[in-house]
C-alpha cells in the first residue's frame, strides 16, 4: 500500500475513532455542538457507536498491518523510538480496553458495576493518555515512531 494514502487513512481513523468516542458521552448534545448545521448526527449515540465499532475494526488492521509489516520487513534495520514505543503501547492498551468495551456491551454478557465502569474508565483513560503523547510527540518534533537516523515512516 502506498504510505502517504495509509498515513492519511491511519489518521482520518484515529480522529473520527476519537470523535465518535468523545460522541458516546452527551458532551455534543448538552453543549449544543449538535446544534451546529452538519453536526447533528453527533448526538445520535446509536449511529455513533456503530461508526466507533467499525472504525475500531478498521483500526485493529490498520495496526495489525502496521505490526506484521514491521515484523517482516523492518525489524532488523529499524527500532522503535523511546515516543514510538510509549505511543505503541497506549495503542495496544487502547484497543485492548475497546475489545473489553466491546464484550461488555454483549447482550448476554453480564457485569457488576465496578467492572463496567473500569473497563470504560480504562479505555477513555489510555485514549485521553494516547491523545497527549501524540500531542507532546507533535510539539516535541518527534512525531516518527522510529529512532532518527534509520529508515522507517511517518505513520502515526
Amino acid at each position: 500500500m502506498n504510505k502517504k494514502i495509509f498515513v492519511w487513512i491511519f489518521k482520518i481513523t484515529v480522529f473520527f475513532m476519537a470523535l465518535t468516542g468523545v460522541a458516546q458521552m452527551p458532551i455534543f448534545k448538552r453543549y449544543y455542538i449538535a446544534s451546529i448545521p452538519g453536526l447533528s448526527w453527533l448526538s445520535n449515540f446509536y449511529l455513533t457507536n456503530k461508526l466507533h465499532y467499525m472504525l475500531g475494526a478498521l483500526l485493529i488492521f490498520l495496526v495489525m498491518y502496521l505490526a506484521t509489516d514491521f515484523i517482516m520487513s523492518k525489524r532488523g534495520n529499524m527500532r522503535l523510538s523511546r515516543c514510538g514505543k510509549v505511543r505503541a503501547f497506549l495503542f495496544a492498551a487502547v484497543i485492548f480496553t475497546g475489545v473489553f468495551r466491546v464484550i461488555k456491551n454483549l447482550p448476554y454478557v453480564t457485569m457488576d458495576p465496578f467492572t463496567v465502569m473500569m473497563i470504560d474508565w480504562t479505555h477513555l483513560g489510555f485514549a485521553i493518555l494516547l491523545g497527549i503523547a501524540a500531542l507532546i510527540a507533535l510539539i516535541r518534533g518527534r512525531s516518527s515512531y522510529f529512532e532518527s537516523g534509520r529508515v522507517g515512516t511517518n505513520a502515526r
